[in-house]
């Protein structure tokens, strides 16, 4: 296979996740979700680990800066370290929902393989607390530990990770663009 060709099946496997009729079903809900806890003066948390967490960054600054939607992502090291230590790495997200999280915020996950252990360990916690939503972003299997734990969940047919990953943050920041009703604005 050329590079050429590569790069065409490539993109075509890309696209084809995005005429996905139960994801833009989903995508509307949301932000019906994130616009009513956001009245309540409630916030949206969003995690992930490794490029899911850059993802996670992303839209938190772009919802809250662009769409002016109040979210948080907990991505800083010194967090991170004392609470894994303290914790261990399976239950920092939850510990931080713990220590961070109100009553009625909403939760989103983000695990590309939909296994890894502190995002499972933080949506058992979320359904067992008093909560608004939890969503959760995953991929590889179908029956991966975290899809259908949430309120919503997007869960992306591939085992390719730069693929669920590039879905994930294509579909989150459609989000932000769809509360602000409009894909091209100023930065601001």
């Amino acid at each position: 296979m050329t590079e050429k060709k590569f790069l065409q099946e490539y993109f075509k496997k890309l696209k084809s996740h995005f005429n996905n009729e139960e994801f833009l079903e989903n995508l509307l809900v949301v932000k019906k979700i994130l616009l009513e806890t956001n009245s309540k003066g409630k916030k949206t948390m969003i995690f992930g680990n490794g490029g899911s967490a850059a993802i996670a960054s992303h839209f938190s600054v772009d919802l809250t800066k662009n769409a002016r939607v109040r979210c948080t992502n907990y991505n800083e090291s010194d967090l991170l370290t004392c609470f894994s230590n303290d914790f261990g790495y399976e239950k920092w997200v939850e510990k931080t929902i713990e220590y961070y999280g109100d009553e009625d915020d909403n939760i989103i996950l983000i695990s590309a393989s939909g296994t890894s252990k502190n995002m499972v360990n933080a949506a058992n916690y979320v359904k067992k607390n008093k909560f608004n939503s939890l969503i959760t972003f995953t991929g590889n299997k179908k029956n991966n530990d975290l899809n259908n734990l949430g309120n919503i969940n997007f869960w992306v047919d591939s085992s390719a990770y730069n693929i669920i990953e590039n879905v994930h943050q294509a579909l989150l920041l459609s989000l932000v663009d769809l509360i602000i009703g409009n894909s091209e604005y100023p930065p601001n």
